[in-house]
C-alpha cells in the first residue's frame, strides 16, 4: 500500500537559473522530506548575472493550475513567492479563501536580488488587502518590510514597529529577515504573544541568490510536517544556514544557496567515516605503532568547506599504540578532537583542498625520511609562541600551524616542531584526502621499518 506523505504547495515564479523560485522551493521540500506541488505564476529569464525578462502567465492559467491541485486533495501547507501582478494576487487570494487553506506562508517577493521589480505597486496593495489577512506567516526582508509597513527601517526599534504594522493586516505572525543588515543577520519574529530575535553568525559575504525562497520554503515544509510556527521558523533558519554554507557557483555571476547541501553533507559524512575506517584498518594491518608518539596520535578529515570543529572527523580518545600494534577506544566522530580540528581548519584557510592530517612522532631519522621522500617541509618553534596563546587551552596548535604556513608561504606535506616545556616534539602529515594521507603515512612507515632492519 502506498504511503501518505506530507504535501506542500508553492505558488511562485520559475527561475530559469535554478537558484530561486519554484526550482529552489522544490529542492527545499525534497530535502526536508515533503512532497512538493507547484503553481507557476510567471516565467523569468534569468541567470547568475540577473533577471533579463519577466513574463507573467495569464490569470486563467494560474487559476487552472491552482484549482487542479486543490480539487484533488488539500495540501498541508502552502507558500507564495513571486506573484507578478494584482490580478494574480487577487485570484490566488480568492481561491485560498474559497478552499479554506490555513497554513499559508507568504514570501512577499517584490524585487529580485538583482533589483528587478517582480510585483506591481497595485499588486503590493492587493497583497496587503486580500492575501495577508489569510496568511499564517509572512517573511519580508528589510526592503519588503518597509514597503508593506510604510516605515523606514534604520535601527532595531524600526524593525519592531514595521513588524507590528504588518501584523495589523491580519497576518498571524511576521518574520522580518535580517540578511541585509550589517553585522549579524538577526531575524525578528513577531506574533500576538510577543517578539523574539533569532540571531546567527554571518556565514557568507557573497549575498547568495535564493535565500528568501529557501527560508520561506523550509518554514512551509515544517508546517506541512505538523510543527508549530516558531519551531518551524527556527528549524528553517538552521536549514538556510546549511544551504548558505553549501552555496554553489553555477555561472559567471552570484553564487546560489543549495538546499540539497544538507543531503550532500550527510553523504559526505558517511564517505568520510568509511574512508577513515579504511585507513585505520590499513594502519593496523601494517602495524605502524613505531610511528605513534608518547602522547599517542590522532587523525583528522574535514568535510569540504569545513567551517567548524563539528565539520572535522577525528578519533575521540586518540589512536593508542601497543608495541607495533595500534588500537582505538572509540569510533571516528565529527567534532571528536578540537586539537586536530584546529590544525585542519587552519590549513584549509590557506588551501581548502588540504583536508586531512595525522600526527606522528618526531625523530631525526623520521624527518630525514620525509626529506628523502621529497615532501615539502615546514616547522615552527614553540619558543616563539606568545604567552597569551600558550595559556589558552587548544590554541597552541592553531598558532603553530598558522606560524609555519606563514613562514613557508603555502601548505606543505609536513609541519614539525621540536617541542617545549611539557610539549612533545611532533611531525604532522598533511594531505588532500584520507587516501593521499594514508599513502604518505605508509611511505614513511615502510622506509622507517626498512631502516630499522639495517
Amino acid at each position: 500500500m502506498s504511503e501518505r506523505i506530507a504535501v506542500a504547495l508553492t505558488i511562485a515564479g520559475s527561475d530559469s537559473g535554478g537558484g530561486a523560485g519554484i526550482q529552489a522551493d522544490l529542492k527545499t521540500f525534497s530535502a526536508l522530506g515533503v512532497f512538493g506541488k507547484t503553481v507557476i505564476t510567471s516565467i523569468t529569464s534569468q541567470n547568475t548575472l540577473g533577471v533579463q525578462a519577466v513574463d507573467d502567465l495569464p490569470v486563467s492559467v494560474v487559476e487552472s493550475q491552482l484549482k487542479s491541485i486543490l480539487e484533488d486533495d488539500k495540501c498541508q501547507a502552502i507558500k507564495t513567492g513571486m506573484l507578478g501582478n494584482e490580478h494574480i494576487v487577487d485570484r490566488v487570494a480568492s481561491l485560498i479563501k474559497r478552499y479554506r487553506m490555513k497554513k499559508l506562508v507568504v514570501d512577499p517577493v517584490i524585487f529580485s536580488s538583482s533589483g528587478k521589480k517582480l510585483l506591481t505597486q497595485s499588486g503590493v496593495e492587493m497583497m496587503k488587502r486580500k492575501l495577508l489577512p489569510l496568511t499564517h506567516l509572512v517573511t519580508p526582508n528589510i526592503k519588503e518590510a518597509e514597503i508593506l509597513s510604510g516605515i523606514k527601517i534604520r535601527k532595531p526599534a524600526d524593525r519592531k514597529r514595521a513588524a507590528r504594522e504588518i501584523l495589523k493586516t491580519g497576518v498571524r505572525a511576521v518574520v522580518l529577515t535580517g540578511g541585509h543588515l550589517k553585522g549579524k543577520p538577526e531575524d525578528l519574529y513577531l506574533d500576538n504573544t510577543g517578539v523574539e530575535v533569532l540571531s546567527s553568525e554571518r556565514l557568507s559575504n557573497s549575498d547568495p541568490h535564493g535565500t528568501g525562497c529557501v527560508f520561506s520554503s523550509a518554514i512551509t515544509a515544517g508546517l506541512a510536517l505538523g510543527w508549530q510556527t516558531l519551531p518551524a521558523v527556527k528549524a528553517a533558519k538552521d536549514f538556510i544556514g546549511k544551504a548558505i554554507l553549501g552555496e554553489v557557483l553555477s555561472g559567471n555571476g552570484k553564487p546560489s544557496v543549495d538546499p540539497l547541501a544538507v543531503l550532500y553533507r550527510e553523504v559526505e559524512k558517511t564517505r568520510a567515516i568509511e574512508a577513515m575506517n579504511r585507513a585505520i584498518q590499513i594502519f593496523r594491518e601494517e602495524r605502524i605503532g613505531q610511528l605513534i608518539p608518547e602522547v599517542q596520535t590522532n587523525i583528522g578529515l574535514a568535510l569540504p568547506n569545513a567551517k567548524s570543529h563539528g565539520d572535522v572527523l577525528a578519533i575521540p580518545g586518540r589512536i593508542i599504540k601497543n608495541g607495533d600494534d595500534i588500537f582505538t577506544g572509540a569510533e571516528p566522530e565529527f567534532g571528536g578532537s578540537r586539537h586536530v580540528a584546529n590544525i585542519v581548519l587552519t590549513t584549509m584557510r590557506w588551501d581548502p583542498e588540504k583536508r586531512a592530517v595525522m600526527n606522528i612522532k618526531y625523530t631525526d631519522a623520521l624527518l630525514k625520511i620525509c626529506h628523502r621522500l621529497r615532501f615539502k617541509i615546514a616547522s615552527f618553534d614553540r619558543a616563539d609562541e606568545p604567552r597569551n596563546i600558550r595559556v589558552r587551552e587548544g590554541s597552541s596548535l592553531e598558532w603553530g600551524t598558522q606560524n609555519a604556513l606563514t613562514q613557508y608561504g603555502s601548505v606543505p606535506d609536513i609541519i614539525y616542531d621540536l617541542g617545549g616545556i611539557r610539549k612533545e616534539e611532533m611531525i604532522r602529515v598533511i594531505a588532500e584526502d584520507m587516501e593521499s594521507l594514508t599513502k604518505k603515512i605508509l611511505a614513511i612507515h615502510r622506509l622507517h621499518k626498512k631502516a630499522m632492519k639495517t
